[in-house]
């Protein structure tokens, strides 16, 4: 069973489309049908299937978690004790915490059964760019 290590580089908190690659290892691959699953190696990031056609999305997105969950240094987030690395630290934890860090998508006919407007994303949560790791195994 087919699987590979994708690699995502951040530039800071925001989501990040990786469709096309995931896609891409589903055509290199060619199972007719199949289950790719997708697992994120962080616990400060987090995966989604989201709209890929109005960047206004992934700005919302981006805008609803921080008015959730604000840096450790707002007075509503007094009661975090771990801001080891900063006062993205907890909330970053708690934003993944919210989402997720495994997706699965069906695959038919070679090609990854997401909706017209379905993209895959990584949501990142820290300020400060990273180098991500996102695991893609393709099973049958």
């Amino acid at each position: 069973m087919p699987q590979t290590v994708l690699t995502i580089e951040t530039r800071g908190q925001g989501l990040y489309e990786f469709t096309d690659k995931a896609q891409d290892f589903v055509r290199q691959n060619s199972p007719e049908e199949g289950l790719l699953s997708l697992f994120v190696r962080h616990t400060s990031a987090s995966l989604l299937i989201q709209e890929n056609a109005d960047p206004d999305v992934k700005r919302d997105l981006k805008e609803f978690f921080r008015r959730l969950v604000p840096p450790s240094s707002d007075p509503s987030m007094k009661w975090v004790v771990h801001t080891m690395e900063g006062e993205d630290d907890m909330p970053a934890h708690i934003k993944s915490a919210l989402t997720q860090v495994s997706l699965s998508v069906p695959v038919h006919r070679g090609r990854l059964m997401l909706g017209t407007w379905q993209g895959l994303y990584l949501f990142e949560h820290r300020d400060r760019p990273h180098r991500r790791e996102v695991i893609l195994h393709l099973g049958s």
